[in-house]
């Protein structure tokens, strides 16, 4: 077994103990405070209303239609559509940068049902199915390549060019755009020496049998393949993992929805949340450090506090 192959195992297992990591921070979040916005997808109202307005609401058992919430999830997911409605010039480019890391996700579980079949026998010379995956997954990597190139660099010169984007911008954003640019673009010029991707093919073969079979990889390889290491690697310790996030804040978060209806888990946890201090320094709270949630909560902030007895006395 040689280094890339150690290499490569060594960035898979980091990837996937920090990813796991941040997916566990996500479940155990405190719980959130009620957003209330409508419409809520999974409730299925046609007007955009929320069962709450329903007679006797609270005798019914709420139903949860989940094929409408996954409606609306999926194009926002696949198409990124609020901001194709809201801010068209910059969904022209950060579209095709999305959605090339979609397709080379699926690109590169392709490549490894190939060479899974290769291992069992099933060689693209010898077999349609094997052939057949094959041409698809050189259409999702190219496809991949092309569109996260220009996706890319779309928005390295969108982000620098724009005042309002630039503003906000940190050099790590910069750097992330350029580093996910350069992965594509060594991708595509891998194509280009191996269009079949054999190679590469051959490559997961030996990972898969703990083999070796690094032999054929070219230095464009080598770099596309450090670069994609070093970046999985990266991945679940930056702000990019709000594509897992983004679920969390919608199905527990924007649209929870759920009735505290003779649930203990529930109230022990707001409980619980409710005997926090409070260390906000606003002039409507004005705790001073001394009091809870519970007490800001139920306190009115414009009504003097009244003073004891033996102060008003004097």
């Amino acid at each position: 077994m040689g280094f890339l192959e150690v290499l490569t195992y060594a960035a898979g297992i980091i990837f996937v103990v920090a990813f796991a990591a941040k997916i566990i921070k996500y479940f155990r979040m405190p719980m959130h405070v009620r957003w209330e916005l409508y419409p809520v997808p999974h409730e299925g109202k046609e007007w955009g209303g929320s069962f709450y307005e329903d007679v006797d609401f609270w005798t019914k058992e709420p139903h949860k239609d989940h094929m409408a919430q996954y409606k609306f999830m999926v194009p926002e997911i696949l198409f990124i559509r609020a901001l194709y409605e809201h801010n068209r010039p910059l969904w022209r480019w950060s579209f095709p940068f999305h959605f090339a890391l979609y397709l080379g996700i699926a690109g590169l579980a392709m490549l490894i049902l190939g060479a899974a079949l290769q291992i069992w026998g099933y060689m693209p010379s010898e077999s349609a199915f094997a052939k057949l995956i094959e041409s698809f997954t050189v259409i999702l990597y190219v496809a991949a390549c092309i569109f996260g190139v220009v996706g890319s660099l779309g928005l390295l010169f969108f982000r620098a060019s724009n005042k309002e984007l630039s503003d906000v911008s940190a050099p790590i954003d910069y750097i992330n755009l350029a580093w996910i640019g350069a992965m594509f673009g060594t991708g595509f010029l891998v194509w280009l020496a191996d269009p079949g991707l054999v190679a590469a093919r051959n490559f997961l073969v030996g990972l898969l049998t703990f083999s070796s079979k690094s032999a054929g990889l070219t230095w464009l390889h080598v770099i596309n393949l450090l670069l994609f290491l070093g970046f999985i690697v990266y991945f679940p310790f930056t702000h990019m993992t709000h594509m897992v996030s983004k679920y969390f804040m919608w199905d527990t978060v924007k649209w929870d929805d759920v009735q505290n209806k003779n649930n203990p888990k529930m109230d022990a946890k707001i409980s619980e949340y409710l005997s926090y201090p409070v260390s906000w320094s606003a002039e409507h709270i004005d705790s001073g450090g001394k009091k809870n949630w519970a007490e800001v909560a139920t306190a009115n902030p414009f009504r003097p506090e009244e003073k004891p007895a033996e102060q008003k006395s004097k």
